[in-house]
This record gives C-alpha cells, structure tokens and sequence, in this order.
C-alpha cells in the first residue's frame, strides 16, 4: 500500500522524548472537540475546552431554535454515515442501534461516549472565547492568549496550545448576489440553517436552491405538505441512497481498502467510467434533471431515500439555475418561470470562519484556507496550534476528527515534529493540484478518506500493515482490506492501541444486521466480500479476454 504518501522518507515524522504537560485550550465541544480532550489526555496534556452552549454535541445537539455562533440542524435530521463507520474507533454503538441514526440517537452516543472517558470535567459550558492571540514571546513558547467570556465576565488565560474544534456548519452562505432581481422578491428568503420543521410551509409555493443533502431533505420533506417544491441546481449532483448491494449500507460497502487502491491505481479512463457506472447503478441521473455537469469528479454524492419517488410523483421538479427574480417568481435559465412563490430557501452552503483568530494564520496565501494535512498553519514558527474538524472526504467526520486529534496531540506534546516550512507548502501545493482533479475547483477542504486517515497514521504510528496482517492473521486482513474501512482498523497498533480492535471488526457485520433482523426468517446473511471484488474485475478481465483472442 504505498501509493498514497508521496516521498515518505522526507516526510515522516521525527521523534523525541517530552515528559513536560502543556496545557491546551480547545476551541468547542463537538465531536471534534471531545476527541481532543480525549486524545490530549492519552499522552500526557492538559486540556481545557471551551463550549459557547450548555451542553457537548456541536451540529448534533439540536435546538428548536438558531442559536448565534452555533452550527444548526433541522428536527428530521439522519445520520448519513452508517454506525459502524462513524463511531469513535475504541467505542462501537449498543448492538441494536439502528445503522443510520436519528440526530438524538446520535447525541445519546455522544454523550455516552463523553462520561465513559471522563470527559466533561473538562469542559468549561456557557463560555464564549472572543480571541485567541500570539503571546508577546510566541516565536519562543509558542504561547497564546485565549481570552473567553462567561455571563458578560472575561478572563484572559495563557495556553502552551490551542485546538480550534468549532465546525465549519456555523456561518451560512448566502450568494443573493449571484441571483439578479432577488432584492424585488416580495416573498420570504431563509438559508437552511433557518429551517427547523415543515409546518410553517402547509399549502406554500417553494423555491430551494441547492441540491445538496440540505437542499433535499427539506425539500422532500416540504413535498408532503407543501402546495409545489422545485429545486433549483446549478451544476447537478449524484444522488444515492443509504441502502447499497443487497441492502447493506452504501459505505460498509463502498468506503474500502480495495476500492481505494483500485481507484488510485487504475487507468483514470477506467475509473472515471467505474464510479460513473456506480453511480448511475439505481437509476440514470440524466432522466431526472440530476446528472453532474462534471460526473467524473469525486464530490460527496447526495444520500436521499426519498427524492426519487417524489420526482417520479410529481411532488418535487428539478430546474436549471435561476437566471433572475422577479417580485413574485423565478426565471430559471431554461425560459421557465416559477410564479407566485411564497419562500426560497438557500441550501448553499457554509463558509468556514474563526472571528476569534487572525484570518492570516489559517489563510496565509492568497485568501484561501493554507493548513498543512488540514490541520497545521505551515508559517507558524511553533506548530502549536490545530484546526480540527475542517476538512471533508467520503466518510465520517468522527473518525477523521479522532485521528486529526491524535496526530495533533503528538505535535504538540513533542513526541513527534513537522517537517519544515518549504516542505509543507510543497505539499500543500502538491495536494491542491490533485484535489481539483478529483474534487473540482470549489472543493477546497475536500479529502479522500482512506488515503487522507492512512497518511495521518502513518506520521503517528498506527496504520495497519497490510502484508504483515496477511501474513500473521489472514481472517483479519481480508476483513481489513476488502471489508469496510472502520475506524476500529486505526486502534490495531501503535499508541492508543485498543485491546478489542480485532474483535470489533470481526464482529462489525452482527452489529450492523442486529438491528434490522427484528423478525427471524432465517440465518441473518453477511456480505461476500470476495463477490464484489469479482463483479470490479469482470469488465477488465472480459477486454483482456477478448483482446487475446483477437491478436
């Protein structure tokens, strides 16, 4: 497995030994922040973490109302990764929690979670931090001033380090300039993160903007009550459900080992047209109005179970971009017009900000954000400070979170270094290139996954060894390397490792059917993993076949 990390001599991580605690302020308490309270403890640091709200969750807590600062989900929120992928990699869900879970479910893990390690000791609640600052000897401590507040009282602290856990589902997007006309329209506008629940739209005309997961579930859940939903798409998306092959859930089978080494390594023509083929396996996308200007690119498909009932029933049309308002509808860049439309909601997005830090420190070249892996501004002169949380690839933002922290934690104990400056940009150069090949120009912080957590190991020590597991363990490597990829693998070996790893991921299947098998018909049947790694090399093989024959 060594297509992923480019010039790994030159870039692995030193080592050393540091016994000195530091102390460490961390910047939220959401799943991001609660993973680096835990990973802070593992090696010896002293954490404190800051929570504006009352209570642990970050996006996951919700509140029936928008709270200033305070990432913001509606009230019929699913998760879109399955349990067994996006669980924290030493703590697996109860056996009969459902895979793909209801945002308070998902708060009641978290929670656990928090009191089984003996986190919220921690955790400072109801405290707003107003800025983070270098100290006066910054470029020999490597110090900051974190100042917070608390019922309208601030403190100042000095930190050997900083964390920063606070999302990037907090300050929404809203292009109105790109949409001539909207300051005529007389009808309601809200973003996404406004919306809370259908009722206020009974009987309503509505526009939304965006066919992203926001832009879909609300407007397939509008579409039951609404009087007319459209969705308005600029450039397309694909759509799947959570449900893949056979019923099982979409990453447990496609988030892999194998297929990102065949992805990686494949001819790209070849490749392109697998994941085209993929995604275009439920339905063809171009007979929806869904299809992808650029289907090729590897953009997070959007995970709807509904959408494509409510289009075949007319509950929901997909439109072309809107090309202008006028004070009552919209006028979409195919001539069609929507009239008499009562809201447009915005599901475009967020913009990732931190107003408590210095915006040169995370975006220290031309505007846009410049953090080595995602984590570490490069011209720091001491790599004391960690953004957590801000980067997205096709898989949980749990596990990534876990092994960003891990990583983080080792920098900043000193138990591992960072390379130096010409080298980090250079690799940030170098990722930037093959993330607009893959991602397109508009996915800054997007990643893939497998590569992304592998590379992350590595530097500290805890990327399962592929060969040797074949080698000494042949059950568990088969599980590890044609199975779904879960976060157990990055607790095997090294620091941290996690006694019950093996176990969790040979026993990952029964959690996953446990929940679904509530009527006994029969045996609960498992995946054959070596079937779908037969069905990815017929087409090859089938063109080598006839190419020999023909010569």
């Amino acid at each position: 497995m060594l297509w992923f990390i480019p010039n790994m001599a030159r870039m692995r991580m030193t080592c050393i030994q540091v016994t000195m605690g530091k102390r460490v302020a961390i910047v939220g308490a959401g799943v991001s922040g609660l993973a680096s309270i835990r990973c802070c403890l593992e090696v010896g640091l002293e954490p404190t973490c800051f929570e504006r709200s009352n209570d642990i969750g970050g996006l996951w807590k919700f509140s029936d109302r928008v709270e200033e600062g305070r990432a913001s989900i509606y009230r019929s929120v699913f998760t879109n990764s399955s349990k067994e992928m996006m669980c924290f990699p030493d703590f697996p869900y109860p056996d009969d929690f459902p895979n793909f879970m209801h945002h308070s479910k998902l708060q009641e893990y978290i929670t656990a979670f928090a009191k089984e390690k003996n986190l919220l000791k921690y955790t400072q609640f109801n405290t707003f931090v107003t800025s983070v600052e270098k100290h006066p000897d910054f470029s020999i401590t490597g110090q900051w001033n974190v100042t917070t507040e608390k019922d309208g009282k601030k403190e100042s602290s000095i930190f050997d380090a900083v964390m920063v856990c606070s999302g990037h589902h907090v300050y929404p997007n809203l292009p109105k300039e790109s949409f001539p006309g909207l300051e005529l329209f007389k009808g309601k506008c809200i973003h996404s993160r406004d919306y809370k629940e259908p009722g206020a739209f009974k009987g309503k005309r509505v526009l939304v903007i965006g066919l992203g997961n926001s832009g879909c579930d609300i407007a397939t859940e509008l579409s039951h009550i609404a009087k007319q939903v459209i969705i308005s798409s600029r450039s397309g998306s694909w759509v799947i459900t959570r449900d893949w092959d056979n019923g099982y859930p979409w990453d447990m089978m496609l988030v892999t080992r194998f297929e990102t080494f065949l992805k990686n390594n494949l001819p790209t023509a070849f490749s392109d047209w697998w994941y085209m083929k993929q995604m275009n396996s439920r339905f063809k996308h171009e007979n929806y109005g869904l299809m992808p200007l650029n289907g090729t690119l590897r953009k997070e498909p959007v995970f709807n179970d509904e959408l494509l009932a409510c289009i075949l029933c007319g509950r929901v049309s997909i439109k072309p971009n809107v090309k202008e308002f006028t004070e009552t509808s919209a006028i979409f860049e195919d001539g069609a017009v929507f009239e008499a439309i009562d809201c447009v909601i915005f599901a475009t997005g967020y913009g990732y900000a931190y107003p408590f830090l210095d915006d040169s420190i995370i975006k220290s070249r031309d505007n846009e954000v410049t953090l080595f892996k995602g984590i570490f501004p490069p011209q720091l002169e001491k790599p004391t400070l960690a953004v957590i949380g801000l980067v997205q690839s096709l898989g949980s933002a749990i596990p990534t979170a876990d092994m960003q922290a891990r990583w983080a934690a080792q920098i900043i104990k000193g138990t591992c270094t960072l390379p130096s400056v010409r080298d980090m940009m250079n690799d940030i150069d170098e990722k930037m290139g093959k993330k607009l090949k893959w991602f397109g120009k508009s996915e800054a912080i997007q990643t893939d996954y497998i590569v992304y957590l592998d590379e992350i190991a590595s530097f500290i020590g805890v990327k399962p060894s592929i060969p040797w597991l074949f080698l000494t363990d042949p059950k568990l490597a088969v599980e590890v390397f044609f199975g779904p990829c879960s976060p157990y693998q990055y607790r095997l070996v090294g620091p941290g490792k996690w006694p019950g790893a093996r176990n969790a991921i040979l026993t990952q299947w029964d959690r996953v059917l446990k929940p679904t098998n509530t009527r006994v018909v029969g045996s609960p049947q498992k995946p054959c993993l070596f079937s779908h790694w037969l069905k990815l090399l017929a087409i090859p093989i089938l063109f080598i076949a006839i190419f020999l024959v023909l010569i």
